[in-house]
């Protein structure tokens, strides 16, 4: 990639409010109810009203209409409104894409929302149940009448491969789903509060798709998240310390499939996330060892992995080693796997608690936090500072 003058959003918006329902299997309510409780509870988070709101973004995966939600809030005009598509690789690109807006001074506030009943609804780790032909489909249709349905056996295709390249065993994604579920034993927010796993309970759980056990595979959870962005000034008379954008980036790599990019002369890493890690490494100016707490988007755990190699945090097939030392604390909520599976909307929610030093798992002096968004398909990332 040829250099690029860096981009100037970087410190020109911030986070200011967070706000989620409870995390359950069974929320026993509607998508759009669950998407308003979590706005009014960001926005309450904030300091501000309903009526302060101007701009909203969510995936194009969302059941609930913007306009729906504004009305149901009492929300008035909206002057900006967004969705993001590619599902969990959206998360941190509706921030980016709400930073942008008040940037550009399209918006002055906007919410950011994704509100699911993933367990008692829609159960997407069940796979493709019908899909009509489209130019989207055609690259599932490589690998559908094979036997691959499911996100997990997807990602099992790649993670077969990274363990054979470097000379591992499965136990080596253990690491992750054991340091996932310790964050999530002291987390009360987390499904998995006071439940953590070891490496032989990670080993004795049943196979879902070789080489990824159950222990790899994240949750289902039914809930909400909702998000709030505006700028850096208007942050600094709020209630809360703002959680500044430092650096936003979205990433599609050569060859870019959904979940599939099996034709690529290399499957052992995520050359989607190396789009997102170059560019925001480029436009921050930081680097690895600047940052103090990594949420990365866990929805399997070899891909938790592949990540920090992306990242330049170690060094190719050294991931596993990393994460058994702790060199770097991950998921402080729990993630996906413990806390919640939300699309990555909660690990957005715990970067900005880690830079108010508000988390149940506090890090001390944790001042600048990585964000990632799924992986497997395009992606997104941020990096979320301290106003120092």
């Amino acid at each position: 990639m040829s250099p690029r003058t860096p981009d100037t959003l970087g410190g020109r918006a911030a986070i200011v409010g967070v706000g989620a329902t409870e995390f359950s299997k069974d929320s026993g309510r509607s998508e759009l109810r669950l998407a308003v409780e979590a706005v009014r509870a960001a926005l309450d988070d904030a300091g501000l009203a309903p009526s302060d709101v101007d701009g909203m973004v969510t995936f194009t995966m969302d059941t609930s209409p913007e306009i729906t939600v504004a009305q149901a809030c009492g929300m008035g005009e909206l002057s900006f409104f967004s969705r993001i598509h590619y599902g969990g690789g959206a998360a941190c690109a509706t921030v980016l894409q709400a930073a942008l807006a008040v940037a550009a001074g399209v918006a002055e506030v906007v919410v950011c929302y994704r509100a699911f009943n993933e367990r008692s609804g829609r159960r997407f780790g069940a796979g493709v149940q019908h899909r009509e032909p489209s130019a989207e489909g055609v690259a599932l249709g490589w690998v559908l009448p094979f036997g691959l349905l499911t996100p997990a056996s997807w990602v099992a295709m790649a993670a077969q491969r990274y363990l054979h390249v470097h000379g591992l065993t499965p136990d080596a994604f253990g690491h992750v789903a054991v340091l996932d579920r310790m964050y999530a034993a002291t987390n009360p927010a987390a499904y998995f509060h006071g439940r953590p796993i070891t490496l032989a309970e990670h080993a004795a759980s049943r196979w879902i798709a070789e080489p990824l056990r159950l222990l790899d595979c994240c949750q289902e959870t039914d809930g909400g998240q909702a998000i709030v962005v505006t700028s850096l000034e208007r942050a600094r008379d709020l209630p809360h310390p703002p959680a500044v954008i430092v650096a936003a980036a979205q990433g599609a790599g050569r060859a870019q499939e959904q979940m599939t990019s099996f034709y690529r002369d290399d499957v052992t890493g995520l050359p989607e996330m190396g789009v997102v890690a170059r560019r925001l490494w480029r436009t921050s100016g930081l680097g690895p060892a600047d940052i103090d707490v990594g949420i990365l988007y866990d929805h399997f755990t070899p891909f938790v992995l592949m990540q920090l190699e992306e990242f330049g945090f170690c060094g190719r097939g050294e991931a596993a080693d990393f994460v058994a030392r702790q060199r770097l604390p991950l998921n402080t909520h729990g993630g996906q796997l413990g806390e919640a599976y939300l699309h990555g909307m909660n690990g957005l929610a715990e970067a900005v608690r880690q830079l108010r030093g508000t988390a149940v798992n506090q890090i001390p002096g944790a001042a600048r936090v990585l964000v990632t968004a799924g992986t497997g398909v395009p992606t997104s990332g941020l990096v979320l500072g301290s106003d120092t």
